[in-house]
C-alpha cells in the first residue's frame, strides 16, 4: 500500500499543469508562433533594433532557440518600428505579415516570404498604408478557402477609436481586393483608447479573435485582451460579455498581443507581459498559457498557480569566427561596422554622443557586463554601456590611459567622471547594474582585481524607451576613422523565472512522466523482494521454533 501512495503522489507531481509560462526570457513583444512540419517557428517585435524580426524554433514550445533574423537590413520601403511580425504558413511557403514605418509616410502592413522558416525572406513591400497608420496584420483563411488580411487602423495616434478593419487579399500577397470592411473597434470602457493585436483562430462553428486593448508600454502600461467571436471572417462579431479575460496577476500585468496555437489537441496563446517587479527595464516576455473552448463557445484560460526559480545565466563572447553572433543588435539608425578576425571585435567609431554601439537583450534588472579593450590597438574610445536608444546611454570608456563616465540623455551629453589610470596594453571595464538600473562602474588591468570608478551609482531610469527595454552592450566613439578593439564581453545575470517548467504533452514532461513511472515500479520490485525475503525469514524462525519444541517434548 505504502508504495501505492508514493506511485500515485510521484505520478501526480509530475502531470501538475502549469499554463502561466515564461519560454521567451527578455524582450520578445508581440510573439507570433506558427507550426511547420514537426517544428514551432516564431518571431516578435524588433522595433528600432537590426536585424529584425528574431527566427526562434522549438519542437515543444517551451524551449526555444534562435536561427537568425527574418531581416539582416531594412527593407527598401521601411525605415524604422519593425513591430508585429505575424508567421504564417501555407501551401508550402513561409510568410510574415509585419509592420514598419514607410519612409516619408507612416506605419503600413508589409510582407515577406520565404521557401523554408529559416529563410532567406524576400520582402514583397506595403500592403496597407492608411492615413492614420495600419499596424498588426493577421491572414486568415474563411471557410471557402478565401485569403483576408485583418489589421489595425492606428487612429488612436490622433485621438481617434481604432477600428479592426479585413480585406481579402489576392493569392500572391501583393494586393488586398475590394472594400475593407470593419470588423469591430474599441466601444467598450475596459477598451480605453484602443484595441489591436488580432490574432484569429477557428474552432467549430466559430471564428474567435483574441485582441488586447488600452496602453500596450512602458511603466504606465495598461494593457489587457479579450476575445470576440463570429461564424464568417467579416461578421457580425460579437465581444465577449466577460471580457477582458486576460489581466494583471500576481507577477505578471499587461497582458496581451499573441497568437492561439493547438499542440497535442490542447490549444495554448503565445503571448507578451511584462514581469511586475522588473517591468519596462527587462520589456515584454513571451508567456504561453493553456485555453479552452466552454460548452457555450467562449474562450477560457486555464489559471494556475506558478513556481518561483532563481538562477544565474552567464554569456561570454570571445568573438570567434567573422561575424558577430546572433545575440548582437543595432540600432536601425546606424550604419554599423565592424571586422572580426584573430579573437578580436573592430567597431567602428561614430562622432556623436552616443557613438557606435551594439546591444544584447538583458533578462534582470540586476546584472554585471564585462569587456576586456586592447588600448594598445583601439584608436578610438572604447566602451562597455547601458542603452536605450541613439539618445539615451549610460556607459564607461576607455582611452590611452583616461577613464570616463559618459550619461546620454535626450541627446545631450554629460561627462560624470574622469580618471587616470596606469598605462596598460588592455584595460577591463565593468558595469553593474543593481534595482532598477542603478548603475556603478570599475576597471582592471589584471581582470581579477576591480577598482570602483563611480562612488555614487548613476540613476539611469530615464533609459528605457516606451516599447523597448535598455540593453547591455559595446561602444566606439571617436572620428569616423577610429575604432574600439574588443577582446571579450562576459554578461552575468541573476534571473527569476516564474513557472511550473511542464506542460502536460510536451516531449520533457513526457519523459518525466515515464521516469517516474519507472523509478515508481523500480521501488515498488525492490520493496517486494524484501518484503518477501523480510517474511521468508520469519517463517524459517517460526519453522526452527517448532522443530525445536518438537525435539524438547
Amino acid at each position: 500500500m505504502k508504495f501505492l501512495i508514493v506511485f500515485f503522489l510521484l505520478v501526480g507531481i509530475t502531470c501538475r499543469s502549469f499554463t502561466q509560462q515564461l519560454v521567451l526570457p527578455g524582450t520578445n513583444p508581440d510573439p507570433s508562433v506558427v507550426k511547420i512540419g514537426d517544428t514551432y517557428w516564431a518571431s516578435a517585435t524588433s522595433s528600432n533594433w537590426m536585424p529584425a524580426f528574431p527566427l526562434l524554433y522549438s519542437d515543444d514550445l517551451i524551449t526555444w532557440k534562435q536561427k537568425g533574423y527574418i531581416f539582416n537590413k531594412a527593407p527598401d520601403w521601411a525605415d524604422y518600428y519593425f513591430w508585429a511580425p505575424e508567421m504564417t504558413y501555407d501551401k508550402g511557403r513561409v510568410y510574415v505579415y509585419y509592420t514598419a514605418h514607410k519612409k516619408n509616410g507612416n506605419l503600413c502592413v508589409g510582407v515577406a516570404s520565404a521557401d523554408k522558416p529559416e529563410g532567406p525572406y524576400r520582402d514583397h513591400g506595403p500592403l496597407v498604408c492608411e492615413e492614420l497608420g495600419s499596424i498588426d496584420g493577421f491572414p486568415i483563411r474563411d471557410k471557402n478557402g478565401k485569403l483576408f488580411l485583418v489589421w489595425k487602423e492606428d487612429a488612436n495616434s490622433a485621438g481617434e477609436p481604432t477600428p479592426i478593419w479585413a480585406s481579402e487579399m489576392n493569392e500572391e500577397r501583393t494586393a488586398l481586393i475590394g472594400q475593407k470592411k470593419e470588423l469591430f473597434r474599441n466601444d467598450a470602457g475596459w477598451e480605453k483608447s484602443l484595441v489591436e493585436g488580432v490574432s484569429i483562430i477557428q474552432h467549430n462553428d466559430y471564428y474567435y479573435a483574441f485582441y488586447a486593448a488600452a496602453g500596450c508600454c512602458g511603466t504606465g502600461c495598461s494593457y489587457v485582451s479579450g476575445v470576440a467571436r463570429a461564424k464568417n471572417i467579416l461578421g457580425p462579431w460579437e465581444k465577449y460579455p466577460k471580457n477582458p479575460i486576460l489581466v494583471d496577476t500576481q507577477n505578471w500585468i499587461c497582458k496581451g498581443h499573441g497568437t492561439p496555437i493547438e499542440k497535442d489537441g490542447k490549444f495554448y496563446f503565445l503571448y507578451h507581459a511584462y514581469d511586475r517587479k522588473t517591468s519596462a527595464f527587462t520589456g515584454r516576455q513571451g508567456l504561453l498559457q493553456e485555453f479552452t473552448f466552454t460548452k457555450d463557445n467562449w474562450i477560457q484560460f486555464v489559471n494556475t498557480k506558478n513556481d518561483t526559480l532563481t538562477r544565474e545565466k552567464i554569456l561570454i563572447d570571445e568573438f570567434k569566427g567573422n561575424k558577430l553572433n546572433d545575440i548582437w543588435q543595432w540600432s536601425v539608425f546606424q550604419d554599423v561596422k565592424y571586422q572580426m578576425k584573430d579573437g578580436v571585435l573592430r567597431l567602428s567609431a561614430l562622432h556623436s554622443p552616443s557613438g557606435s554601439f551594439i546591444g544584447q537583450k538583458i533578462l534582470s534588472d540586476n546584472y554585471t557586463a564585462t569587456t576586456l579593450v586592447r588600448t594598445n590597438e583601439s584608436t578610438g574610445s572604447a566602451g562597455i554601456g547601458a542603452i536605450g536608444d541613439v539618445a539615451d546611454m549610460v556607459s564607461v570608456f576607455v582611452r590611452n590611459n583616461q577613464i570616463e563616465i559618459s550619461k546620454v540623455r535626450d541627446g545631450f551629453e554629460s561627462i560624470l567622471g574622469i580618471y587616470e589610470i596606469p598605462h596598460s596594453d588592455s584595460v577591463f571595464l565593468q558595469m553593474w547594474v543593481r534595482d532598477l538600473y542603478r548603475i556603478s562602474f570599475l576597471y582592471s588591468l589584471n581582470g581579477k582585481e576591480f577598482k570602483p570608478l563611480n562612488e555614487t551609482p548613476v540613476k539611469a531610469t530615464f533609459l528605457p524607451p516606451w516599447d523597448n527595454p535598455p540593453r547591455a552592450g559595446l561602444v566606439s566613439k571617436g572620428n569616423l576613422d577610429e575604432q574600439a578593439v574588443f577582446e571579450r564581453f562576459e554578461l552575468r545575470q541573476t534571473i527569476t523565472m516564474y513557472s511550473g517548467k511542464i506542460i502536460l504533452g510536451s516531449r520533457k514532461s513526457i519523459i518525466l512522466i515515464i521516469s517516474a513511472i519507472a523509478l515508481v515500479i523500480a521501488l515498488f520490485f525492490i520493496g517486494l523482494f524484501f518484503y518477501k525475503k523480510k517474511k521468508r525469514k520469519k517463517m524459517l524462525v517460526k519453522q526452527a521454533d517448532e522443530a525445536e519444541l518438537e525435539l524438547t517434548n
